[in-house]
């Protein structure tokens, strides 16, 4: 089985970053599915505290990542990482299970998704 979902070492040093200057000692990255997008689906990522009870939690350099499952079907394998380019900075996750990632890259689907209600959340 693959791994549920790492981060780069950019990535992991961006958020451990984050955590010391919004003084969120001991929180996580959860990172999550939902509908929306374009494409169907779309990742989002918030600070949390704790995992709820049926999260899946990964620790990966440093950071405790949190996912709960009906995110964990699409995440299964993802990797995390930073991009700062000109066009911006931004975490980016690079999603084996996307078959179509839209333009923009902020929504994807996978082979199982088309199922998925645009409008549910996790």
């Amino acid at each position: 089985m693959r791994d549920m979902i790492s981060l780069t070492e950019l990535a992991a040093s961006r958020l451990l970053d984050m955590l010391r200057e919004q003084d969120l000692s001991g929180h996580g990255l959860r990172v999550f599915v939902q509908g929306g997008g374009c494409a169907g689906l779309q990742y989002s990522m918030a600070f949390e505290v704790s995992p709820k009870d049926d999260d899946l939690l990964v620790e990966d350099k440093g950071v405790r990542l949190f996912v709960d499952p009906f995110s964990a079907r699409f995440l299964e394998g993802a990797c995390i990482d930073f991009q700062d380019s000109l066009m911006g900075a931004g975490f980016r996750v690079d999603n084996p299970n996307a078959v179509a990632v839209c333009a923009c890259g902020t929504s994807f689907r996978t082979e199982g998704s088309r199922d998925v209600d645009k409008t549910c959340v996790e």
